[in-house]
């Protein structure tokens, strides 16, 4: 595992539901490191680590920075789109060239959907009780 160093360093937040990930890019080879965990182990599916970097890897830059990541609240699956948007947002930050191509692949948009309130009267947010005409 890699130590962080106090060097300077390029910091974006991504966030998704509760989730958030406050991301730092240091100069460094390509190593990331979540929580002081790496990522295979933070991340242990295929499918999260798919999700958390789908389209970025794809970037050419990105195996010369060492990313280290806070992460805190929510689930495992929300906290991998908050890392892929705080990633992408310290990607563009880090270059401006890629700003184009990031946005086209659709990484700079936050998803904005929270679980919805519960209302009285009713069993979930929407669920009504059963009615009945007589």
């Amino acid at each position: 595992m890699a130590t962080v160093t106090k060097d300077k360093y390029i910091e974006a937040v991504g966030r998704r539901k509760t989730s958030i990930a406050r991301v730092r890019l240091y100069t460094g080879k390509g190593e990331i490191v979540i929580n002081d965990r790496p990522f295979n182990e933070y991340f242990p599916t295929e499918e999260l680590r798919i999700r958390a970097k789908n389209q970025l890897a794809d970037i050419k830059n990105l195996d010369k920075f060492l990313i280290s990541v806070k992460m805190s609240g929510g689930g495992i699956s929300s906290q991998a789109e908050a890392f892929r948007l705080g990633l992408a947002r310290a990607i563009v930050k880090a270059d401006e060239k890629t700003k184009a191509e990031v946005k086209k692949a659709g990484l700079l948009t936050r998803d904005g959907r929270k679980k919805e309130r519960y209302k009285f009267g009713l069993k979930k947010a929407r669920k009504s009780p059963q009615w009945s005409k007589r």
